[in-house]
């Protein structure tokens, strides 16, 4: 299983586009460099009144398929 490491400042008006059906993904890079496209969905549970932030472990298959999303401590 490989893992990935994203730092994610994503603020409330930017989510909001996933809600009105502007948007599907986001898309973010990761701490090594690599970009990283994840349906909006999987953030949800992230999601306070001011956005979605912090630090994120990705756990994912090798065909690309996600496993977990956990926030990181920190």
């Amino acid at each position: 299983m490989q893992q990935l490491i994203v730092d994610l400042a994503l603020p409330a008006e930017r989510y909001l586009a996933w809600y009105q059906g502007r948007a599907e993904r986001v898309l973010m890079r990761s701490r090594d460099g690599r970009r990283v496209s994840l349906p909006a969905h999987h953030l949800r549970r992230f999601l306070t009144h001011e956005g979605v932030f912090g630090s994120f472990l990705m756990c994912f298959t090798e065909d690309g398929k996600l496993v977990s999303l956990e926030r990181l401590e920190g």
